[in-house]
């Protein structure tokens, strides 16, 4: 059996790191398949970091792959060479094609459009999608308007044409990023397989924050998450900064430490700023660390302790997608406000609320804070409900080597085209 070639297609940094985790686990098959990546967004930082060949043109776009949440960044990728760009790229998954590779899409209907389009047998696995955006296990979910209603009208979230591409002779396998994905397209004889998310994979703590040992025990530790798109994740920071403002003002029996997660795409001296204008207090601090105290309340910024910060928090005061997706799948609550966007839109912090359930708590303003955490603390068995609810909807670790086995095996099942 020849060996097999696989070239992963994925549109976004959150998709960029998944398909990461897939091709790494590829790599360390029995089967040795050759792995390549082509990011149809942005210019994949993550592959170049660990090593992933790149084939074809990158190009980071103003939009940054937004155009669907803000339609008026469209005009601005078009002059900045976004249909030249499509083009050259869709020529290389042709040209992939005609060397006998086959297609791995990861992301939405876009990479899995390009598989379609390539002419190869390809594999998909969903990461943008879910019907807990529709229903949960008790049934539908109810929508505020007529027209928000008509999402569900085609028996999906996955839109007919969207199934049709999954459903294609080509299509080998397809992965969903959970159960109940998983079963409504089983529906329709998709090869869907229910496999885990790999969002959940990575994520082990290392216990390196400056912490004491058993200060958990009293203190109130909230893990604070802006996001990774510049310039809005500072906007972000400002809004979440405002809500930390809010809890520090009272006065809790335990002491209150907050978390800050960045991402190290942004500025650490940008978000000083903010803190500083707070009243926050910049302190020594052992690298990579940043230690702010303010009353009785400390805060700690780091660009390399993320998944510390993530194990560490009681909860989180969240505006991002994946990282407050994997803060949930831990098993926490996480408090979200709408922002400014082009990602964190009104109407993406109501999707997201869908999509995570019970875990994910919308607020309309910063003071309702104090009302919800107090109340999150005094019910047990609301927190063990969250607690259950994150963990099936994120699904358990390990899921990226299962997923790179069922790659391998549906390829190699396949007949020749």
């Amino acid at each position: 059996m020849s060996q097999l070639k696989i070239l992963c297609l994925s549109n976004g940094h959150g998709e960029d790191a998944i398909a990461l985790r897939i091709l790494q686990s590829l790599q360390q098959h029995p089967a040795a398949p050759e792995v390549a990546a082509l990011p149809i967004v942005g210019v994949g930082h993550v592959y170049r970091q660990h090593n992933i060949p790149l084939m074809g043109p990158a190009r980071q776009m103003p939009s940054g792959g937004f155009i669907y949440m803000d339609r008026r960044q469209l005009a601005r990728d078009v002059r900045r060479g976004l249909l030249t760009l499509t083009w050259e790229q869709l020529q290389v998954t042709r040209q992939w094609a005609k060397k006998g590779g086959v297609i791995l899409a990861v992301g939405d209907i876009v990479p899995l459009l390009f598989a379609w389009l390539s002419g190869a047998p390809y594999a998909f696995v969903g990461t943008a999608k879910s019907e807990y955006y529709l229903q949960d296990e008790a049934g539908r979910l109810p929508r505020s308007s007529w027209f928000e209603s008509l999402e569900g009208c085609f028996g999906s979230v996955y839109l007919p044409w969207e199934r049709w591409m999954m459903k294609h002779r080509r299509c080998r396998g397809v992965f969903p990023r959970d159960r109940i994905t998983t079963q409504v397209l089983q529906q329709w004889d998709i090869p869907a397989f229910d496999l885990g998310n790999p969002m959940m994979d990575g994520l082990d703590a290392t216990s390196t924050l400056p912490i004491a040992s058993g200060e958990s025990d009293r203190t109130l530790t909230i893990t604070l998450l802006p996001g990774s798109r510049i310039p809005e994740a500072y906007e972000n920071w400002q809004k979440i900064t405002e809500m930390v403002q809010v809890l520090t003002t009272r006065l809790w029996q335990r002491s209150l430490l907050f978390l800050g997660a960045i991402a190290p795409s942004l500025d650490l001296d940008e978000l000083q700023k903010t803190l500083i204008a707070q009243g926050w207090q910049l302190q020594s601090h052992p690298a990579p660390y940043r230690l702010y105290t303010q009353r009785k309340a400390r805060l700690i910024l780091t660009q390399s302790g993320f998944a510390d910060c993530l194990h560490a928090g009681d909860l989180a005061i969240a505006m991002a997608g994946t990282a407050t997706e994997q803060f949930i799948g831990l098993g926490k609550p996480a408090l979200t406000l709408a922002g400014k966007g082009p990602q964190f839109t009104p109407a993406f912090a109501e999707a997201q609320t869908r999509l995570l359930g019970p875990s994910a708590i919308l607020l309309k303003e910063p003071q309702q804070a104090l009302t919800v955490i107090d109340q999150l603390l005094n019910d047990p068995d609301r927190l063990q409900l969250i607690s259950e609810n994150g963990k099936r909807r994120m699904g358990t670790p390990g899921a990226a080597q299962r997923i790179a086995q069922g790659i391998v095996q549906c390829f190699q099942a396949s007949p020749k085209r």
